[in-house]
């Protein structure tokens, strides 16, 4: 598998920059996710890398071989399209050999290709069916093992998922995870749902406006967000964010807002020495309230929403005029309507520029 390096690579349309100028590293046999909210370019760059888009500027490397100017054919790749792509006339078994045909590989060896895939991804009853016949599940099947017979040096995945409903989105990801541990391959996935990129990537890229806003694994963009941007985008529920000022009382920083005054940790309070006194934006995770507040900073909020899971309860609740989403592990619902005092574990909390949205 090869090392695939995006130099300088850029995406026109006319006077319209879609994407300016990047650099990105897919290292060998990494599952890379591709994620941001939609237009933010990251399909643009996968059809890039796929050939079905031409590049504006710059160079993709496999390796040391440029690929710009090869044809989508000649690139080692495999691609996993959103709307299944699969030809109506054909049943199961020869839509997922098409490629192996059209490249004369003999019938005794596509014949065990396909059935070795179609057993991976438990559809090998279903050969010798049409796709009419197929539920959506079982499409989005055929379609990655149409990908998987070809055994490319580097698989793409454009938003397979995002034509499912919740459920079966739900069984096809973690589907899609153990084939991810089995197949030593490249994998380049594009999605729009971080949770899909939380689960999957061993790499995350997140992009927004064309530009890529922080790339690393799923831990250390969930830990460790360099903006406002990531911070909201990654994880779920998403990130609470509040207006605030920066204060120092009795040898600690605070953070003071509408309704509310928590302590920094000592950590975060180090890195804040040259924003005293400043309006800032904090953020604060749903995961990171506790329903007894004698175990963290105490904050008073009023529950708006209570959305009772069982093991656990999703509540909007209310800071003066803010909503304030809180994730708690309770077994027992809290009374919407109810004044709550929940404790903040402050070494979570984090702290963001307010102009732009750089973590502080």
């Amino acid at each position: 598998m090869p090392k695939i390096f995006f130099d300088q690579v850029s995406k026109s349309y006319g006077a319209v920059e879609v994407l300016p100028p990047f650099d990105l590293t897919l290292e060998d046999g990494e599952f890379t996710v591709l994620v941001g909210p939609s237009g933010c370019g990251k399909s643009t760059t996968l059809r890039m890398l796929a050939g079905l888009e031409t590049l504006s500027n710059g160079e993709i490397y496999f390796d040391d071989r440029a690929i710009s100017k090869l044809e989508p054919k000649e690139r080692d790749l495999a691609m996993v399209f959103q709307d299944y792509a699969l030809y109506p006339h054909m049943n199961i078994a020869k839509n997922m050999s098409f490629a192996l045909r059209l490249a004369r590989v003999s019938k005794s060896e596509i014949d065990e290709k396909v059935l070795r895939v179609a057993k991976m991804l438990n559809i090998a009853h279903l050969l010798d069916r049409k796709p009419a016949e197929l539920s959506g599940g079982q499409r989005q099947r055929v379609a990655m093992g149409r990908a998987l017979v070809r055994d490319a040096g580097t698989f793409l995945f454009d938003e397979p998922l995002s034509n499912l409903d919740a459920k079966l989105r739900g069984k096809m990801r973690a589907e899609l995870a153990e084939m991810r541990d089995t197949i030593d391959k490249n994998m380049v996935y594009v999605t729009h749902d971080q949770v899909e990129a939380m689960t999957l990537g061993d790499r995350i890229v997140v992009m927004s406006d064309g530009y890529i806003q922080q790339q690393g694994t799923p831990e250390a963009l969930f830990k460790h967000p360099v903006n406002k941007f990531v911070a909201g985008f990654i994880g779920s529920p998403t990130m609470n964010f509040l207006d605030a000022d920066l204060v120092e009382e009795r040898g600690l920083t605070w953070v003071r807002g509408d309704g509310f005054m928590l302590p920094l940790s000592d950590e975060t309070g180090k890195r804040m020495a040259d924003a005293k006194n400043r309006n800032v934006t904090v953020g604060i995770r749903p995961s990171s309230f506790l329903t007894d507040a004698s175990n963290g900073a105490p904050m008073e909020l009023k529950v708006v929403v209570s959305e009772y899971l069982g093991a656990q309860s999703v509540l909007i609740t209310r800071c003066s005029e803010t909503d304030v989403v809180v994730e708690t592990q309770s077994a027992q619902p809290l009374q919407t309507g109810s004044v709550q005092i929940f404790g903040v574990k402050t070494d979570e909390i984090m702290v963001f520029e307010k102009s732009s949205g750089r973590r502080l």
